[in-house]
């Protein structure tokens, strides 16, 4: 197979996806071998949407379970967000490849408020759009962001690269015969409670028919086999 089977994807990273085996911040070289896949896949010509995450500066949900106000902790998580959207379009600059991001907080000085028409204009173009500071609005997680610009960016799919190659009926560090899932849809990543996304982002991707994959960002080239249909990862539908 030589042709994509997706031709517009939405990519959702977690801040720790770029952290590597550091304990904190972003390590160059995790964040250069993520660009590199994303430039592999824009050479194809598929149109990339990011949400990222920013677990690695500041996890709101866990400050707030230390007693720190959940509204507040979440606006610092949003930040943080911001934080790596700025390291990742650097590093796709550095691989020659446009982006820009938008931000659901408006930091004019920094970067674009989101504005929905100038982004599908910019995917259009051949630019990434990198969408930081998740919602905008406190006690919703990035996941949800995920699923909420998919929708709005119509895109065909919505994948979730992660440290594990898919989902799992158990385990897989703790169980070594663990079994991962091909397909599962969105009422059993929810009643199983499968840990795929948050219930709010998973029932909106259910909800719109929009499907998700789950898939190592880790694996080398499993980005490419996703986009071209391959088995790789977890693909969860309706």
């Amino acid at each position: 197979m030589t042709t994509p089977s997706y031709k517009r994807i939405l990519l959702k990273l977690s801040g720790e996806a770029l952290m590597g085996d550091d304990s904190y911040g972003i390590n160059r070289a995790i964040i250069e071998r993520i660009v590199s896949e994303i430039v592999e896949i824009t050479q194809l010509e598929v149109q990339v949407a990011v949400v990222i995450g920013g677990g690695n500066i500041f996890r709101g949900i866990t400050s707030a379970e230390d007693g720190m106000d959940r509204a507040t902790a979440d606006y610092m998580g949003m930040l943080a967000t911001v934080m790596n959207a700025l390291a990742l379009q650097d590093a796709m600059r550095r691989a020659g490849l446009a982006s820009r991001v938008q931000s659901a907080l408006r930091i004019d000085q920094v970067v674009e408020p989101y504005i929905r028409g100038k982004a599908m204009r910019y995917l259009a173009s051949g630019k990434v759009v990198i969408f930081a500071a998740g919602t905008g609005n406190p006690f919703f997680t990035t996941d949800t962001a995920a699923a909420l610009r998919g929708m709005e960016m119509n895109v065909d799919i919505v994948l979730k690269g992660t440290k594990v190659d898919g989902v799992y009926d158990s385990d897989p560090n703790a169980n070594p015969e663990a079994k991962r899932y091909q397909r599962l849809t969105f009422d059993m990543a929810i009643a199983q409670n499968l840990k795929v996304m948050d219930a709010t982002a998973l029932t909106l991707c259910r909800d719109q028919k929009l499907p998700l994959k789950v898939f190592s960002i880790f694996k080398a080239g499993a980005l490419k086999r996703v986009v071209m249909g391959e088995d790789e990862g977890t693909l969860v539908q309706v």
